[in-house]
């Protein structure tokens, strides 16, 4: 046998493996738990959150509080971050909730431009027809949500089942405060959920809320800090995940 021969059999078994543990995965699912901006779409994608993080914080700085921030803070170029930063300053202040209106109006206007992700809405309207309940836990905007899945014709897939931002923000995730939420709705059991998120912080979220995760990264460095928060199951695509519910029907 061949080096490559062997190196083919090896890759074709770890293919094998991986496809049986993201089977068991899907097939203990009575119910799906949703992260929002990644696995379902990409949010910003026209409409860039670096840029509505630096005008979050140039606001912040117009009313003379560059201060409430750290260097760190700023520079992360992220809108929640500076939302949680905020809020970790100064809790439920008219100051936050001032500022949590501002990102759900750039959240809105970022769904005009929003990218669907590739095999989201089949997968999705799929699961639905066999009969699984669908729930989206996201530290967005509920109100942006909707808009999307409105623009989709994806509501009655989720509805009523989409828990997003609120105002007690020190409950965004990785607090496992939204996918508790959806757990409770639906009656499901966290053993008998699974959620598909796209950072660390949907898997810690789902750590502590006792549900199964799919990591879903669309390029090397996202499966990288997946993996690295201890993902063990992450796939690049949803397309093996739709064949593999379709398969299901």
């Amino acid at each position: 046998m061949t080096s490559d021969q062997t190196r083919t059999e090896a890759v074709a078994a770890q293919t094998a493996t991986e496809t049986g543990k993201l089977r068991n995965l899907i097939k203990g699912a009575r119910v799906v738990l949703w992260d929002f901006d990644g696995p379902i779409c990409r949010l910003f994608a026209g409409h860039s959150a670096e840029r509505v993080a630096t005008e979050l914080v140039g606001w912040l700085e117009g009313r003379g509080l560059r201060g409430l921030l750290s260097e760190d803070e700023r520079e992360l170029l992220d809108p929640h971050a500076v939302l949680r930063a905020v809020d970790h300053r100064h809790p439920g202040s008219d100051l936050v909730a001032e500022l949590e209106a501002r990102l759900t109006e750039e959240e809105l206007r970022a769904t005009a431009s929003a990218w669907p992700t590739p095999y989201a809405d089949p997968l999705i309207r799929t699961w639905s027809a066999l009969g699984r309940r669908l729930a989206v836990a996201t530290n967005n905007s509920p109100l942006v949500v909707r808009a999307y899945l409105d623009s989709r014709g994806l509501s009655a897939c989720f509805a009523p089942h989409v828990y997003g931002r609120t105002r007690e923000l020190r409950r965004l995730k990785p607090d496992p405060h939204c996918l508790n939420r959806a757990l409770h709705a639906t009656g499901v059991a966290p053993a008998k959920a699974l959620m598909i998120g796209d950072t660390p912080a949907d898997h810690e979220a789902a750590l502590r809320a006792g549900v199964p995760f799919l990591g879903y990264a669309h390029n090397a460095s996202k499966e990288k800090l997946l993996r690295e928060s201890g993902a063990t199951a992450v796939v690049d695509s949803l397309e093996p995940v739709l064949r593999i519910v379709r398969g299901q029907s």
